[in-house]
């Protein structure tokens, strides 16, 4: 943007008219005449750059603020301000003023929400290791770009006032804030990853200070330009301002939360209230001689994050904030950086280059050491390491609010930015290369059911969404029939969307009786599965856990939590929900990606539920009143032997039927390859208990000989009417002639060909299906 002095003549001009009569009143007048239509246009215009930048560079994975800075550099004097008569025309001096309070408020209301979504909360379960590196990251940095100015500055020469802009530069690369690194990992989508929570929980700390000395920083300026009486006033105000915000803002936030209903929405009354706090609290920053954005963002601090009141704010305002109004102040900002007036042989150039060369060198070492210290593995330490050291655009404000007070040469100003576009854009790259969340997962270990001892513990992890999956998934466990000689271990997740906060939740209700936030979470679940506990006295053990994360890495916690309890079997409830009659009452496609998601890298086997009622009818088997009629279609492979052994976990139980129908090619004879010596050995059970009636459990084994796709099909329409439960295995990808031209109208990969059809409308059913994929073991 143009830095040039304002003319005389402009100074003492009338302000353009707000808007014109039309494009057919007046056909000769410059666009510059009217300040909303130029107003637009150039918002569009930011907007429009912005999107078709990050459109482009993401596919080098940069992030969306790298896009937009570069966008600025486009509209600066770089690119298109070499244009005759481009500013005059698109970004005159007479509109820059009402285009960068418009920025400015963006940026403003974008801490605000920051300060909201962050958990203050989580600097009591941080412990010692967020703590040691939090600290670290920001006072070594410091202290070793402080004396590296001090040595280089000495043997330059530079004067006084040179050596002060190099100490707010050192100063804000040591700086590492909150928005900055949780915009960075929702950018890579590791916010709940163990690397996440810990970079999230060391920003918060590293925040807390930075804030602290950044005060500290700006009233020491005041004493020192004006008088220390003048600070002295101003930390007295500030105080107050803490107080207030503390003892009778939060308090009356939490009254209004108290006057919301449970599900009903915020009344506007108060969402009017605090944005009108929040601007007060602006201008009382702007009184106190601190940062403008000082006040809105300490004020969200003490919003209540979550439902139902941060997240109310945080939709209402995130979009537009973050969307449309943040990249206008982040191109406009970048738009002042001329490169032109960098001279390169310059000592302050140079002196200022090798001093952010070292803290950065600084910060990466005083996060690396700490980690390293405490354990973390080596290549989690360096991605913690530059996770922390990553800029963004809380330093890019802090350089562009140091310029406009002058405390900034164009020179320093414009290394300064550089400097943050080349952190921003190399730290995300260098992150994607060595780190990746997955490979946790990766299974060298058999984790699964079929490899499971006869009476073994079986471990289960049963993920809840909504209300209506705990019945379904507690009627599934029940015909798992437990007892003390076959105990059962169920995990249930309940799983909430993150909405109104930046850092993820995982609550563990037998270590964390109350959470800390005094808000009851997933007390159905709680209840339900303690009830299924007590009903099995001694038979089962329930561990319920509450998952409050976004629903792109959702599966980050179901992953991470049945790895952690070396579950055998994961248990997840289909994304589409029926009514009484078979019909569909919705789909959740965020659940269906959820479910492929964790299918895709599942460190055990897993079982999707396709629930359309209670499994145990009464109507269904007239001959055993109340008993459950399940039926295993058997073609075999990896992932029908492992439904073979859901199967047998319930043979057991004496109220369960069980009827394997196994499926055999046309014109198949004998054992031919290992597979199908392996399918055999799982149906000679089976087959022995079907012949002799052994008491242990009612089996019939059938098998069917088919002649294509088309016969399979017809098959399974006969049949579904007959049993409460299928059970058949995923075989995706596994070619077989039984289901040739099957595929082809197979609607959801994730549930296979034969969950698929069972699964349909079309065949109008009213019985459950469990579509079991064996774990996929790492070659």
């Amino acid at each position: 943007m143009d830095e040039r002095i304002v003319p005389k003549e402009v100074c003492n001009s009338l302000p353009p008219p707000v808007n014109s009569d039309g494009a057919w009143t007046n056909m000769t007048a410059p666009l510059t005449e009217f300040s909303l239509p130029l107003l637009q246009t150039q918002m569009v215009a930011i907007f429009t750059t912005t999107q078709i930048s990050h459109l482009v560079f993401r596919n080098f994975g940069l992030p969306k603020f790298v896009s937009e800075m570069i966008a600025g550099i486009f509209f600066g004097p770089q690119i298109l301000g070499r244009i005759k008569n481009y500013g005059e025309f698109m970004f005159p001096l007479v509109s820059q003023d009402l285009l960068g309070t418009i920025s400015l408020l963006g940026y403003t209301l974008f801490l605000f929400l920051s300060g909201v979504k962050m958990d203050m909360s989580i600097i009591f379960r941080t412990g010692r290791r967020a703590i040691y590196i939090g600290a670290s990251s920001l006072i070594i940095p410091l202290i070793v770009g402080m004396i590296a100015q001090k040595l280089l500055g000495d043997h330059w020469g530079l004067s006084g006032k040179e050596r002060l802009q190099l100490i707010l530069a050192t100063t804000t690369h040591s700086l590492t804030p909150f928005p900055v690194i949780s915009c960075l990992l929702s950018e890579l989508k590791i916010l709940n990853s163990e690397i996440g929570r810990l970079g999230l929980s060391a920003a918060v700390v590293s925040d807390l200070f930075s804030t602290f000395l950044t005060s500290i920083f700006r009233l020491a300026k005041v004493a020192y330009d004006q008088s220390t009486k003048e600070a002295f006033m101003d930390f007295g105000i500030i105080i107050v301002f803490l107080l207030l915000v503390v003892f009778v803002a939060r308090p009356a936030m939490y009254w209004m939360i108290r006057q919301t209903p449970e599900g009903r929405p915020v009344r506007d009354i108060y969402i009017y209230t605090i944005i009108f706090a929040v601007l007060c609290s602006g201008l009382l920053s702007n009184w106190f001689n601190q940062l403008i954005v000082f006040g809105p963002f300490i004020f969200g601090l003490a919003v209540p994050d979550g439902p139902p009141l941060g997240s109310t704010l945080v939709n209402k305002f995130d979009c537009m904030v973050s969307g449309v109004l943040l990249p206008v102040f982040v191109t406009t900002s970048m738009m002042k950086v001329n490169l032109s007036n960098i001279n390169f042989h310059s000592n302050v150039a140079i002196c200022h280059a090798i001093v952010l060369v070292i803290v950065i060198i600084a910060k990466f070492g005083g996060c690396w050491v700490p980690s390293c210290v405490t354990k973390i593995p080596k290549n989690d330490a360096i991605t913690l390491s530059l996770i922390m050291s990553c800029k963004g655009v809380v330093e890019m404000a802090d350089y562009s609010f140091a310029r406009g007070n002058n405390n900034l040469n164009m020179e320093i100003f414009s290394v300064g930015m550089l400097a943050v576009l080349v952190t921003a854009s190399i730290v995300p790259i260098m992150i994607r290369r060595l780190y990746d969340p997955s490979r946790k997962y990766a299974g060298y270990q058999r984790r699964n059911v079929i490899d499971l001892k006869p009476n073994a513990e079986l471990r289960i992890l049963a993920c809840i969404h909504r209300p209506d999956h705990i019945t379904a998934t507690v009627d599934l466990l029940e015909t798992l029939h437990p007892t003390r000689e076959k105990p059962l271990a169920v995990h249930a997740l309940h799983l909430i969307e993150l909405i109104g906060r930046a850092s993820p939740i995982f609550i563990s209700h037998q270590m964390q009786k109350k959470t800390l936030s005094n808000r009851s979470y997933s007390q159905d679940v709680i209840l339900a599965f303690t009830h299924f506990q007590r009903n099995n006295n001694e038979a089962v053990l329930v561990n319920a856990f509450t998952a409050i994360s976004p629903p792109k890495l959702m599966h980050e916690d179901i992953c991470t939590l049945a790895l952690d309890k070396l579950t055998a079997l994961i248990v997840l409830p289909f994304h589409r929900k029926y009514t009484i009659d078979g019909s569909v009452e919705f789909d959740d496609h965020t659940l269906r990606t959820l479910n492929s998601s964790v299918i895709e890298i599942a460190p055990c086997s897993v079982a999707i539920l396709v629930n359309r009622g209670h499994m145990r009818r009464s109507n269904s088997t007239p001959a055993v009143l109340g008993s459950c009629s399940v039926a295993v279609i058997f073609v075999g492979g990896n992932d029908d032997r492992e439904a073979l052994a859901i199967a047998k976990r319930m043979v057991m139980d004496s109220g369960i039927r069980l009827t394997v129908v196994h499926l055999i090619p046309e014109g198949e004879e004998g054992i031919t390859d290992w597979e199908k010596m392996l399918d055999s050995e799982a149906l000679k059970e089976l087959k022995y208990k079907s012949s002799t009636s052994d008491g242990e459990g009612y089996v019939v084994y059938v098998e069917e000989r088919m002649n294509g796709g088309p016969q399979t099909a017809t098959k399974l329409r006969e049949l579904i009417d007959d049993f409460d439960l299928f059970i058949v295995g995923r075989r995706y990808n596994v070619e077989s002639p039984l289901t040739i031209g099957l595929d082809e109208w197979s609607e959801f990969p994730e549930l296979g060909v034969m969950g698929d059809m069972l699964a349909s409308t079309d065949f109008n059913a009213r019985c459950s299906v469990l579509v079991v994929q064996q774990q996929q073991m790492t070659k």
